[in-house]
């Protein structure tokens, strides 16, 4: 399988599509994460200036082209020194699902407030929040729509939704916040729960999959997101000041997309379908002692479909997506093998490194 073209094409070509927009000051909450480098070199590319504020260290060679402000959303002062003559807002910081309860909370929601009420007070442009799917919660129907009920699962889920509301509140004040909800993405830096995949690919085992595996799951490729960022920054704000599902316009099944990364990876290794419910039961077992790799909401949804209409997208902002589901995923996957040196070893929650294997590293002595 061959990638329609590595991320300078993408950006090039990307650039050559957007209409010339003058310089503007982006300050980026979640800066230094997976989609916060993404999204800065998208912005320099462009001709923007950045700023980044993240409780972690901003250690990529674009450091020197950004102002990099060191801090956690919870604090109010660091958001406001970071906050100053900037005119967008990309927020992306969150505490992702495996952060504890009351982390997820406080930098969720109160985390999120406070971005808002910076943002409010000086009288930035608009403020972009990047929410997620997870709003959607475990859904009777597909494909979703922007206007479907919304019922988070678990703390990340719920409060997802919470910070919605409280996007709403700001709109009312006059603020432009326009809320954009991804799929799961992947692409250059992305690690967290697909590592463990890649990690199986590369070493040449079977993969196994909850279910059938004949379910529709879209993904969505890093590039496209901050192209559809792009697009509610830089087009009118009576436009974009609404909500907006973004994904991948070509996917099949998960078992078809992820064989797609083994085909690559030369093994001849495949897909493997493992009943559900057993698997499930004992994911809630290992989640309780720490050992899941996966959170609830993960391995409760993956054995369904799982996908969103972009038709609102496509014509309200003009996105058009450039990579199907297996573009995106082996795209990843050559990136994780070019850069397997700099995170072998390491571990965590974010996706910046590759989540825990836990009970996966002895099964996969069986695959």
């Amino acid at each position: 399988m061959t990638i329609d073209s590595p991320i300078e094409t993408a950006v090039e070509a990307a650039s050559a599509d957007t209409p010339a927009v003058a310089t503007k000051t982006f300050m980026i909450t979640g800066g230094a994460g997976f989609l916060g480098i993404n999204l800065v070199r998208h912005l320099l590319a462009r001709g923007h200036k950045v700023v980044t504020l993240d409780i972690a260290d901003f250690t990529y060679p674009e450091r020197s082209q950004i102002t990099e402000i060191k801090g956690d959303i919870r604090d109010k002062g660091a958001v406001d020194r970071a906050m100053a003559g900037v005119d967008i807002v990309i927020h992306t910081a969150a505490a992702l699902p495996l952060y504890a309860a009351e982390d997820i909370y406080t930098t969720d929601i109160d985390g999120s407030r406070n971005v808002l009420q910076s943002a409010f007070e000086h009288k930035v442009a608009r403020c972009i929040h990047v929410s997620s799917t997870a709003v959607y919660g475990i859904p009777d129907h597909h494909p979703l729509f922007e206007t479907d009920k919304l019922e988070g699962v678990g703390p990340y889920g719920e409060a997802k939704v919470l910070v919605e509301q409280i996007c709403q509140e700001y709109r009312a004040k006059g603020m432009c916040i326009p809320i954009i909800r991804p799929k799961s993405f992947v692409g250059p830096e992305r690690l967290g729960v697909f590592a463990l995949f890649y990690d199986w690919a590369k070493d040449g085992k079977n993969f196994p999959v909850l279910g059938s595996g004949n379910n529709r799951y879209q993904l969505l490729d890093v590039e496209d997101l901050c192209d559809a960022i792009y697009l509610t920054a830089t087009l009118p704000a009576d436009r974009v000041n609404d909500v907006f599902n973004i994904g991948a316009k070509e996917f099949t099944t998960i078992k078809e997309d992820y064989q797609a990364v083994l085909d690559y990876a030369g093994f001849g290794k495949k897909i493997v379908p493992i009943p559900a419910a057993p698997a499930i039961l004992t994911l809630r077992a290992l989640e309780k002692v720490n050992m899941s790799p996966l959170y609830r909401w993960v391995y409760e949804t993956v054995t369904e479909d799982s996908f969103v209409s972009i038709e609102k997208a496509e014509t309200v902002l003009g996105y058009k997506p450039k990579y199907s589901n297996k573009q995106a995923l082996v795209r990843n996957y050559q990136w994780y093998i070019d850069h397997l040196s700099e995170f072998e070893g390491q571990s965590g929650v974010s996706h910046r490194v590759p989540w825990k294997q836990g009970a996966l590293s002895v099964a996969k002595l069986f695959f």
